[in-house]
């Protein structure tokens, strides 16, 4: 082994380590720019409302982070995303919400938290099983995953309290599947997943462009 050989086995071997933790100054610092961002979307979602659930426009930045950060800290960014819709969801700007909260509040936080969490921890994960050959298909998988599992558990979840939702009057005589499907979140879920595939091409190129910058 020369001179130079060993003197880059370091530098690899600090990059490498650099990458695998979490707790770095770079990943803190997207972490918390994901962050913020992710509030600030919550906030503007939650003045959009069909079927008595708000839009969920924050899945953008929780799909960033399992993509930048890893299914972990997508995870971490969906629990995050998910207290701040508890509050909105006490504080009464979701009336649906706040009727299954009322009736069922163990569940109702539960469901809130995990629907989120679940979300950027999936996203993550198939990130990684696509990336390594196929980083574009990877981008639009993850993308596309995390509406699904934050609107299949979000389902999932009400069913718990379908008795809640049959004497609210949101469903109006109809049964608590159809109306979660149909009418509370099938449209949600049909813009949420159109929004994440249309911006696929960008979190794509984002995620490119920090790559080939220097740390």
């Amino acid at each position: 082994m020369n001179k130079q050989q060993e003197n880059r086995l370091p530098e690899e071997k600090t990059a490498k380590t650099e990458k695998r933790a979490f707790f770095t100054s770079r990943n803190i610092a997207w972490f918390a720019i994901l962050l913020a961002l992710t509030i600030v979307l919550q906030i503007w979602g939650s003045a959009i409302k069909i079927g008595g659930v708000s839009l969920n426009l924050s899945l953008i930045p929780i799909v960033l982070a399992a993509i930048m950060l890893g299914a972990a800290a997508g995870a971490l960014m969906g629990f995050a995303c998910g207290a701040i819709i508890l509050i909105y969801v006490v504080m009464g700007t979701e009336p649906l919400s706040l009727l299954m909260f009322q009736d069922h509040p163990l569940i109702t936080v539960v469901m809130v938290l995990v629907k989120t969490s679940a979300a950027g921890l999936v996203s993550g994960l198939i990130y990684k099983i696509f990336s390594a050959k196929h980083p574009y298909a990877g981008t639009f998988a993850a993308a596309a995953v995390a509406p699904v599992v934050n609107t299949g558990l979000y389902i999932l979840g009400a069913l718990l309290m379908s008795d809640t939702i049959a004497a609210s009057g949101f469903a109006d005589g109809m049964s608590a599947l159809y109306f979660l499907v149909v009418i509370a979140a099938g449209v949600n879920f049909l813009v949420e997943f159109a929004v994440n595939l249309a911006v696929s091409p960008a979190i794509y190129a984002v995620v490119g462009a920090i790559d080939r910058r220097a740390y």
